[in-house]
């Protein structure tokens, strides 16, 4: 019996101490690498485009959308540039964020209307829709 318990005890002495060990927090930017994979659902709109939130100049003919400007804040706008895949009645878009938009949902997008008219007709106005970040 001394002999078993010697040898569960030494067995224990040397897993815990692999069990508790303290694991690796990641860094910023790996967390941020984890958002683009989160599909969220939400309104699509349209506006035509011009100076951006992000610092660029875009237009109607542009494939571009601006972001919640709750979600731009909560990201300092570090999602600027960054492609998205957005998808709506079985249709499929790619467009860049490069603005933010303060009547929109935090899941929302607004589209130019290039955007827009690849997923529904711009008379529509709103759409439903879900959508990603793509790989930087």
């Amino acid at each position: 019996m001394y002999k078993l318990t010697w040898i569960l005890f030494a067995f224990f002495s040397l897993v815990l101490p692999v069990l508790s060990a303290p694991t690796p927090v990641p860094a910023p930017e790996e967390l941020h690498e984890l958002e683009k994979r989160v599909t969220h659902t939400g309104r699509g709109t349209w506006y035509y485009p011009g100076l951006g939130n992000c610092g660029g100049t875009n237009g109607s003919n542009d494939l571009v959308v601006a972001m919640a400007k709750t979600f731009y804040d909560q990201n300092n706008g570090k999602n600027c540039g960054q492609q998205v895949q957005i998808t709506s009645n079985g249709k499929t878009v790619e467009a860049t964020m490069v603005d933010s938009c303060p009547g929109c949902g935090s899941n929302d997008l607004d589209m130019s209307p290039a955007v827009f008219k690849e997923l529904a007709p711009l008379s529509l106005g709103v759409i439903d829709i879900t959508w990603h970040f793509l790989k930087r």
